[in-house]
């Protein structure tokens, strides 16, 4: 019987990494046909867009999420306040060229 060769591990850098992952979002491609073209296992492909994923099921304490809630409400009226002002002053300069 012949002696099985086993394959060696190949190593792969985190911007071939990263490009895989992103092949993977792309409309119309999935991980099985990215990780065909690629030449890669399957398992290893879903492996690298797990870790490079964050966790979507994970749900964020409920301070933080309220922090953010109120960051996000303080910025909502300060960029309604500078619009409401650019509209004055665009209606101001454009009565004065008249």
């Amino acid at each position: 019987m012949a002696k099985e060769q086993r394959q060696s591990r190949r190593k792969y850098d985190a911007e071939f990494k990263a490009e895989a992952v992103r092949l993977t979002y792309q409309p119309g491609r999935t991980v099985a046909g990215v990780a065909r073209d690629l030449g890669l296992n399957e398992s290893v492909l879903w492996r690298w867009r797990q870790k490079q994923t964050p966790a979507l099921d994970t749900q964020p304490s409920g301070e933080t999420a309220e922090a953010e809630l109120k960051r996000l409400r303080r910025e909502l009226s300060r960029v309604t306040q500078e619009r409401d002002i650019l509209k004055k002053a665009l209606a101001y300069f454009s009565r004065s060229e008249s």
